[in-house]
């Protein structure tokens, strides 16, 4: 989670990091081998993902003071529960785009039931 923060702190101050580097390589060299074709698997697969990212987030509007958009916003930083963001360090929220300091006072005092 740390280095997660820390490549956004260095996204903002304009400097790429080396796995950042890499990965921009990877799928540079995946994207000239693969020619643009999907097998049906990887649309099943993705339509799949789709779905559990619509109930998650449906799930994760549940909680007071979290909209359709920051759900989607843990769905990308990888929360797959309520109970994973109630659990999470004030660090780890705040690292998510569009989670303020409001917010995370508001998930301190949610109490599920």
């Amino acid at each position: 989670m740390f280095s997660k923060i820390l490549n956004k702190l260095k996204l903002i101050l304009g400097k790429k990091s080396v796995a950042d580097s890499k990965k921009s390589k990877k799928v540079a060299i995946s994207k000239k081998t693969t020619n643009s074709s999907k097998s049906s698997k990887t649309v099943k697969a993705s339509k799949g993902k789709k779905k559990e990212e619509k109930v998650l987030c449906e799930s994760f509007t549940k909680i007071p003071g979290v909209g359709i958009k920051s759900a989607k916003a843990f769905y990308a930083a990888g929360f797959k529960s309520t109970d994973a963001i109630i659990a999470a360090k004030d660090e780890e929220l705040l690292a998510v785009p569009g989670v303020g300091i409001n917010l995370v006072k508001k998930l301190r005092k949610y109490k599920p039931n």
